[in-house]
């Protein structure tokens, strides 16, 4: 079935795609079913002229219409022009199928991001074009000028709010460039959970009820309503159900044909949130058995303990030796004795980089690096030490090099609309693309172009990539998430998850989005984390500022049941050691241990490799740093506290040491700078991490981002073993304790906090 899928949340001024599912059931000459025949890479055309999109209903100011965007028009873009309800039909070889899009008021403002001559390193002022790029143009080069005011380049932006970060590339480049940052005021997220329960014990009863538990943002003042959406794919309709406040109920004999039905809701206060879902069933034919609850938008319960290495490939096996999957089978022990359970390795299809971003072939593994029997043996040997492996997925683009893309270049019949086209006078690049059009990238990104999603067998073509690699591994890390349509994320995600539900689904959008939590991703990058310690590690943020970074989840409007990777660097970033200041690694990477969420160790990291993406230190590799992280992997395992979500912030004075020399603090960010270094909080609570069924002793973790040592006194009990290391860290008789990087202490629960 084509059916575009569940209803979807937009806002005012914000396009939603419109797509058919399931396109490799269409035949080439427009009919259903038979399919076309595998290809070993881009396959031509998909029947798209076996579909049409038309609006039904909108509201009733509004001149909203079905754009086909740049294809065929088999997938199309919707953008509201007023709050309220559209309704698109799709015309599909089996039938018409609805598709609902629930436009919420417009939430954005005018900001202006201004950058002054002074800002920048070099002359600008002659600058001939100015491209200004961020998270609000999906950080796309030449389509937003800035313009000369004064002494400065300043554009004006439509902006919700937030803190917004842009980047001005002068004379369209890098060299040089400056960072401009705005704040737009205004009402984060609120957020909402279903549940759901029988009416009563007696199973006579079979009304199911639904009820929806909303939650105000951090900053909101307005309590939420809830809004509830049924899914057109399903049987159960709205002469099925009874709404009262936060509570949907529905009788069971409505659903007695084993069919599902999946219940979406949406809280709205200032603005509204993102949706929250259950999937039911009913088991019997009179809706009377059992009540099947499954929560689809929900992290596999192993993700939330998960501890992840992440290889760089071509740089693993070390100087001598050229890596190969053989090569990193050989050194599967060695990622097992660091007490990790997941790996994720960086590209391995063919591509002519050493990154292996630049995909030429998606179906096969590079020739450098192995055979797909080979990646299939080595990938066997990481599961007979149960480690995971996640595969890199790259579907936001290709190499320029890839076969489909010179076709597309060359005017070849069925691959007009394989990629991305933008103007020619929007071309920001320093490439003579030869003809009227250029193709879409993402910063200068020349040499990777973006393929087009508007193009049914370019989603086709992406669904058999995935279908290809997802039987052979665990997960799969997405790379430029953030480039690729949510409505594709949410198709990926049901196939994927209806074939194996543990599955994963790792998102790489930087800066963080909170909707691709929405029936999208697992795993999530915590870019608010990974700032915040890279601002502690350079001395321009307090040590605190790591308990301000992690409430952003909740400011951005993530549930509590969101799981977040914390990390200190990866591939993409510089080292955290090289960047920062010394003595502050070993704290960085205990504060994403010792918090909730999945943490990353990147290879290296624990070796003390100074370049970021530098060849693996064995022979001459930081043994102790080595140990450190050991240690710190095995202590998270065997402490419920550490996998669970309570975090509370502990009362701290630095009574004794640091670099700034001795200092005697009151406790508090900005009293002094020993005590700017140092932060402690208390870890414990039942969470919902797979390992934790109880309320458990709680754990107090005390960081101290410098080199040498400080003496402290906390506003808590402990007891003074450092359960890191073994060692009694107390400092005299007075409660005061010793602490050089990292303590993990236990909590005396009789005393409190």
């Amino acid at each position: 079935m084509h059916h575009p899928g569940p209803p979807r949340f937009t806002s005012v001024g914000e396009s939603v795609e419109l797509a058919p599912r399931n396109p490799d059931r269409i035949c080439d000459d427009g009919g259903a079913e038979g399919g076309v025949e595998d290809q070993d890479d881009a396959p031509v055309g998909a029947g798209d002229g076996s579909f049409r999109w038309r609006l039904a209903d909108r509201p009733v100011d509004s001149d909203a219409a079905v754009d086909p965007g740049q294809g065929s028009g088999a997938v199309s873009h919707l953008t509201p022009d007023e709050p309220g309800v559209y309704v698109a039909e799709l015309e599909a070889p089996e039938g018409v199928h609805e598709q609902v899009v629930r436009a919420f008021p417009d939430v954005r403002h005018e900001a202006t991001f201004r950058v002054a001559d002074e800002d920048v390193e070099g002359d600008v002022s002659d600058a001939d074009r100015v491209s200004v790029l961020g998270a609000f143009n999906d950080f796309t080069m030449g389509t937003h000028r800035a313009r000369r005011e004064n002494g400065a380049w300043v554009l004006d932006a439509s902006l919700p709010p937030g803190d917004h970060d842009a980047i001005f590339a002068f004379d369209d480049s890098f060299d040089p460039y400056a960072r401009a940052e705005v704040t737009v005021e205004g009402p984060e997220r609120p957020r909402v959970r279903l549940d759901a329960r029988r009416a009563g014990d007696d199973r006579e009863d079979d009304e199911v009820v639904v009820t929806a538990t909303a939650r105000a943002a951090p900053d909101g003042d307005e309590a939420p309503r809830v809004e509830f959406h049924l899914d057109g794919r399903d049987g159960l309709s709205w002469d099925d159900v009874t709404v009262d406040g936060d509570e949907l109920r529905f009788p069971g004999s409505s659903m007695a044909d084993g069919g599902v039905a999946r219940i979406h809701a949406v809280p709205v206060a200032e603005r509204h949130g993102i949706a929250d879902t259950l999937s039911l069933t009913v088991d019997g034919e009179d809706g009377g058995g059992t009540l099947g609850v499954d929560r689809p938008a929900d992290a596999p319960g192993w993700v939330r303990d998960a501890t992840i290495y992440q290889i760089f490939v071509r740089e693993f096996a070390g100087e001598t030796v050229d890596t190969t999957f053989r090569e990193i089978a050989r050194r599967v022990e060695y990622v097992a004795s660091l007490g990790v359970d997941t790996v994720w390795l960086t590209p391995v299809v063919a591509s002519p980089t050493r990154h292996g971003y630049h995909a030429t072939d998606l179906f096969d593994t590079a020739a450098d690096l192995g055979t797909r029997a080979e990646f299939e043996s080595m990938v066997e040997r990481f599961h007979e030490f149960d480690i995971r492996v996640v595969f890199d997925l790259v579907v936001n683009h290709t190499s320029r090099d890839h076969p489909a893309f010179q076709l597309h270049r060359a005017g070849v019949p069925g691959y007009e609309d394989h990629y991305e086209r933008v103007p020619v006078e929007e071309n920001a690049t320093d490439v003579d693309w030869a003809g009227d059009d250029a193709p879409g990238v993402y910063f200068n990104w020349t040499q990777i172009p973006n393929l087009n999603y508007d193009s049914l067998a370019v989603r086709r073509w992406m669904l058999d990539v995935i279908d290809e690699w997802a039987p052979v591994v665990d997960g799969f890390r997405c790379d430029v998430a953030w480039g690729v349509p949510h409505g594709f994320w949410k198709e990926v995600r049901e196939r994927l998850k209806a074939a194996s539900p543990e599955f994963l689904l790792l998102d790489e959008t930087v800066p963080r989005r909170v909707g691709f939590r929405e029936n999208e991703f697992d795993l999530h990058y915590d870019t608010d984390l990974y700032y915040a310690l890279r601002d502690v590690g350079t001395g321009d943020a307090p040590a605190t500022a790591l308990l301000d970074a992690l409430g952003a989840s909740a400011q951005r409007g993530y549930p509590d049941e969101a799981v977040h990777m914390r990390y200190v660097e990866n591939h993409d970033e510089e080292r955290y050691a090289t960047e920062c200041d010394e003595g502050t690694l070993r704290p960085a990477a205990a504060a994403t241990f010792t918090l909730p969420g999945a943490p990353l160790i990147y290879y290296g990291q624990e070796r003390g490799v100074p370049e970021q993406r530098g060849t693996m230190r064995w022979h001459d590799g930081d043994a102790a740093l080595t140990d450190y992280h050991r240690r710190l992997v095995a202590l998270r395992t065997e402490e419920p506290a550490l996998r669970a979500d309570g975090v509370e912030p502990v009362g701290v004075e630095v009574v004794e040491g640091g670099a700034d020399g001795d200092g005697v603090g009151a406790g508090g960010a900005g009293t002094d700078p020993a005590t700017d270094r140092v932060v402690a909080y208390e870890r414990s609570g039942a969470g919902e991490s797979a390992s934790v069924d109880a309320v458990t002793d709680p754990l107090v973790v005390v960081l101290h981002f410098d080199s040498g040592s400080v003496t402290v006194r906390l506003d808590y009990a402990v007891d003074t073993t450092d359960l890191l290391t073994g060692t009694d860290v107390a400092a005299g008789d007075d409660g005061a304790l010793r602490v050089e990087d990292a303590v993990v202490l236990r909590g005396r629960p009789s005393t409190g906090n």
